[in-house]
């Protein structure tokens, strides 16, 4: 099966779905295929209907079954060196380089490869392979396709998020809160600042307030981190700042976590802008953290297919946070390193691709009739 595999993630690559591009092409390829293999094939848009989610359901119309869960958008390769075209398959040494190998068309290849044994087996659970767009900047899409899943398909008993883990078992892993903090002051000229109202100060005293808590909360992927990524404000030297703006984010490892802190940073605005100075807050991304404990139907069909044990903590964030929020117990398994993912020369093994396909394999036996 591998090369098939191989096959469908050559034509994957060949679809350039950074994610500030439509994703629609690659989109009615991949519906296609999957109608013709008699799967139940929805796509639920983004509001510009740019952009697309796939979801493809094999076997009957009933509560348990799997989710297979990817995206389809890959990150830039603008500012890389690369040396080899990065929306080409290339093989070298048993590595097979192009943007999206790793993180994550691999898995998705092989999920479609896989689809063709869905078609034929005679399921008594249901596979659901679903595809989201713009998870690389906050997964944007997947709200819309869990919407689109509860709506017209029985639950899931379980999804299956394929990130790169080299095929071993994540069961948790922190969420991802972004913020856009915007200070609004009055301009003047420099020569006699009291007739302004700086932006600029308040803002960089907010940032030093971001720097003490996130001293206290700790690091890694078991503790919550706070990060300031981007501080833009002023026109000129001899120009009082009117406008600053703050753009950051913090890591919480439980929902709990993320409410106290978006709590203190608030209460902080709240006590210490000045009057003078009008305040927006803007949360752009908001990925909710994957909690271990309540797995375990999720981390035992994972270890039945072949998924590597014991589970560890991943430190990226994923999609799987989602499904646990709307019910669904979720883990992270799929082929590939991280260490690859938004690289230049980004690659995955042909023995990544063989161990999920084995894997899906199984799935398909799991989900089949002779099997309950």
């Amino acid at each position: 099966m591998t090369s098939a595999t191989i096959s469908l993630l050559e034509e994957l690559v060949g679809f350039d779905t950074t994610s500030s591009r439509s994703n629609l092409a690659l989109v009615s390829r991949v519906a296609d295929r999957l109608d013709s293999l008699g799967a139940r094939v929805r796509l639920s848009y983004d509001d510009t209907r740019a952009k697309a989610n796939i979801l493809a359901s094999f076997g009957p119309q009933v509560s348990g079954g799997v989710v297979l869960s990817g995206h389809t958008d890959v990150v830039p390769v603008a500012d890389q060196a690369w040396s080899s075209d990065p929306f080409r398959l290339t093989e070298r040494d048993g590595r097979l380089h192009g943007r999206g190998t790793a993180d994550m068309k691999g898995f998705v290849a092989a999920c479609l490869s896989a689809a063709t044994g869905f078609a034929r087996t005679d399921l008594a659970r249901p596979i659901h392979i679903a595809l989201s767009y713009d998870e690389e900047v906050g997964c944007l899409g997947v709200p819309r396709l869990l919407d689109d899943l509860l709506a017209h398909e029985q639950k899931p008993e379980v999804a299956i998020i394929g990130e790169p883990t080299g095929m071993r078992i994540g069961d948790r892993h922190r969420g991802f809160l972004g913020f856009r903090t915007r200070f609004e002051g009055r301009a003047a000229h420099s020569s006699d600042p009291g007739a302004g109202a700086s932006a600029i100060y308040p803002a960089a005293d907010f940032v030093g307030f971001l720097k003490t808590i996130g001293h206290r909360t700790g690091a890694g992927a078991d503790g919550t981190t706070i990060n300031v990524g981007r501080i833009e404000g002023g026109t000129a030297i001899n120009i009082v700042p009117s406008l600053c703006e703050v753009l950051w984010e913090f890591r919480p490892v439980t929902a709990i976590d993320a409410a106290e802190i978006e709590a203190l940073a608030r209460a902080y605005l709240a006590r210490a802008v000045p009057d003078d100075i009008r305040l927006s807050i803007l949360r752009d991304i908001h990925v909710p953290p994957l909690s271990a404990g309540s797995e375990q139907a999720a981390l035992a069909v994972a270890t039945a297919l072949g998924g590597i044990t014991p589970p560890l903590p991943m430190p990226f964030g994923t999609e799987a946070g989602f499904f646990q929020a709307a019910g669904i117990p979720a883990v992270v398994c799929g082929p590939g390193s991280i260490a690859q993912a938004h690289q230049p020369d980004e690659w995955i093994a042909r023995a990544e691709l063989e161990a999920t396909d084995a894997f899906l394999a199984r799935l398909t036996g799991w989900a089949s009739r002779e099997a309950t």
